[in-house]
């Protein structure tokens, strides 16, 4: 079956129809990964968004969900180049064609990504649809490509209580002398990996929704604050901003990623501001500012920390990117709190950012 991708700059692919048989209207990104399409697929960061794959053969190894992000998946589409019907590897347990149509993701395969790709690059993120109407028509389309925006998607991704986070591999965590670390990890959308990492170097692990309040956190008591990643403009989380403010205040150590770190940046007095197509793929380089040395990191994200506008008395730059000179990170003045924008636990290196989370851990001891 035919499938076409509409931008709303009017620019049309057409290809061939992947996945749940539905139209879809939202933020087109892409991600320059070789591999980690289920990681993707499943990330809430990409909540709102539409993703296009620049490696152009996906698929391939099929979907294992022990690899999911999250419980379900939570782009709102997929595009491919070409989509691999068969998949060879031990661990499959089904097709990502399969996975697609059970997640309800539409998509589209065989366009020329390299020239979506150029376009978002030029011209900066734009929306777009996915149909399988040949039939569309762009008078009456473009107007709503325009006007989408992704709105308050954390509200969308967040858990709906509170729990405390297992690990199913507890082989894998340290000796029980190193374990009874407190942590609350307040979940803007985050990815299983961020709690796994804290349990797996023996913390005990609450998981909070988003709109938790301060209060509430700071009386269980935690040892150290873990503010998850998450999709959409910081600046949508109004609330949210607010309670963060209270926990840096609070003056228990906090480590906080992606979302989160942008949050507090605002909590704090910053500002952030939307990017004209984002980071997001596994091969970002950034330089830690005070060591001097470069890691490989995973990133996904569409707005950045403003340096201009940040007061050094409150928080110092700690990372940069290598590729654009764009804030990584925030060490902030006399607190015992640091953020980073990339993500550690995603092991892209695969593990040059993991001594991140011993870091949190020495702060909280």
């Amino acid at each position: 079956m035919k499938a076409f991708l509409i931008l709303e700059d009017g620019t049309v692919f057409t290809g061939t129809h992947i996945g749940a048989d539905r139209e879809v209207i939202s933020e087109i990104v892409f991600n320059t990964s070789m591999a980690g399409y289920l990681e993707v697929l499943t990330d809430p960061s990409y909540a709102g968004q539409t993703v296009c794959m620049t490696y152009p053969l996906i698929g391939n190894y099929g979907v294992c969900r022990e690899d999911m992000e999250s419980k379900r998946a939570w782009t709102d589409g997929f595009i491919v180049r070409e989509l691999s019907r068969t998949a060879s590897n031990f661990r499959k347990e089904i097709t990502i064609q399969e996975f697609l149509a059970e997640q309800n993701i539409p998509g589209i395969a065989g366009i020329d990504t390299r020239a979506l790709t150029k376009i978002l690059r030029e011209k900066g993120t734009m929306n777009g649809m996915i149909t399988t109407d040949e039939n569309y028509n762009p008078a009456l389309i473009l107007p709503q490509l325009k006007q989408y925006t992704t709105g308050k998607v954390v509200e969308k991704v967040t858990c709906s209580h509170k729990y405390h986070f297992e690990l199913k591999e507890q082989s894998l965590q340290e000796p029980l002398s190193q374990r009874g670390k407190k942590v609350a990890l307040l979940d803007f959308g985050a990815k299983d990996n961020i709690a796994s990492s804290l349990v797996r170097r023996g913390c005990q692990v609450t998981v909070y929704p988003a709109n938790t309040k301060a209060e509430e956190i700071i009386g269980d008591r935690p040892d150290g604050i873990m503010l998850s990643n998450g999709p959409g403009d910081p600046k949508e989380c109004t609330g949210i901003i607010k309670e963060i403010k209270k926990l840096y205040d609070s003056d228990i150590p906090v480590f906080a990623i992606c979302l989160g770190h942008q949050l507090m940046a605002l909590a704090t007095g910053a500002d952030t501001f939307k990017m004209k197509y984002g980071h997001r793929g596994g091969n970002h380089p950034v330089k830690d500012l005070k060591s001097g040395r470069v890691y490989i990191s995973s990133q996904n994200h569409g707005y950045v920390v403003d340096t201009e506008k940040l007061d050094p008395a409150v928080a110092v730059p700690a990372f940069i990117n290598v590729n654009d000179g764009t804030n990584e990170g925030l060490s902030y003045t006399g607190k015992n709190i640091f953020t980073v924008q990339f993500h550690p636990e995603a092991s892209p290196g695969p593990h040059d950012s993991g001594y991140l989370f011993d870091r949190f851990i020495e702060m909280m001891r």
